[in-house]
């Protein structure tokens, strides 16, 4: 057969399942904007709920979200991306780093609501954390540790060894080698495990469900230690939970979350391009 019409043939077959992934995910968002995008208003997303979640906005929801994240990347930055650095720059290829190595990949692919479970026993119970926003950041990070650890290691690999065998001829020591020289070339990467993972805490219920969500909340928390609206939960909440819930005030929650995860995204995305252009090699 002619190379060239295999090589259309090819690129044809890539191109329809190209389309088959992505028609069906802009339909549904074209989906909820259309429904969603009516009920966006100022008081939607700065009043407090009311009538039983059927009226008000959904501030409490967006300020847990947001608190939520934060707490996450606050604990889940520093353990991942540490934890990346000694195995990727320290720890010797010995059967227990190959063992901590395959540990770690395979919690990648753990359930959300394993997680949940594990913060209830831990941080609820064990440490008497309560349901609260410290309990339940808590076990949003120990869920992301795995992507970030994974993904920042590879990051730190795929940097030249030549750019460490500079550093270690001109005197510095390893950490100033890894500080000065690695890690800002490894940040595009780090950056992109960071993002991931954190999108993956932002939209999930079954964790806050067991450790931090309430139900109904028309209040903002005062402390970590206070229970939070979420909007996962609430979607889930108003979507299942409520009788007679208006369609509107459901999909507008469901794009007030797409807004802030693609938000994240966009953040993100531009913040891994000004250091990739700065990388170099």
């Amino acid at each position: 057969m002619n190379p060239h019409l295999v090589q259309k043939l090819g690129f044809g077959l890539l191109a329809l399942i190209s389309l088959v992934v992505v028609i069906p995910i802009l339909l549904v968002i074209g989906a909820i904007l259309a429904q969603g995008a009516p009920a966006i208003s100022a008081e939607f997303l700065t009043a407090m709920p009311r009538d039983g979640m059927k009226a008000g906005g959904i501030l409490p929801a967006i300020v847990g979200t947001l608190l939520l994240t934060a707490g996450t990347g606050l604990v889940a930055i520093p353990m991942g991306v540490g934890a990346a650095i000694y195995l990727s720059e320290y720890a010797r290829d010995t059967g227990l780093t190959r063992a901590v190595r395959l540990a770690i990949v395979n919690l990648a692919s753990v359930p959300s609501v394993v997680y949940g479970l594990f913060g209830v026993g831990i941080f609820v119970l064990l440490l008497q954390f309560g349901t609260s926003i410290l309990a339940g950041s808590l076990t949003l990070a120990i869920m992301t540790l795995p992507v970030i650890i994974s993904t920042s290691e590879e990051a730190l690999r795929a940097v030249p060894m030549e750019f460490r065998t500079v550093s270690a001829s001109l005197g510095g020591t390893p950490w100033q080698g890894i500080r000065r020289v690695v890690l800002p070339q490894a940040l595009p990467g780090i950056i992109t495990g960071v993002i991931l993972g954190l999108l993956r805490s932002a939209g999930e219920t079954a964790p806050i469900l067991f450790t931090v969500a309430a139900f109904y909340l028309p209040a903002l928390p005062q402390s970590v230690m206070d229970q939070t609206m979420a909007l996962p939960y609430h979607l889930y909440v108003i979507s299942t939970q409520v009788p007679g819930m208006p369609l509107s005030i459901q999909f507008g929650t469901a794009l007030t979350l797409l807004i802030y995860v693609l938000s994240m995204n966009v953040i993100a995305t531009l913040i891994r391009g000004y250091f990739r252009r700065r990388r170099e090699w």
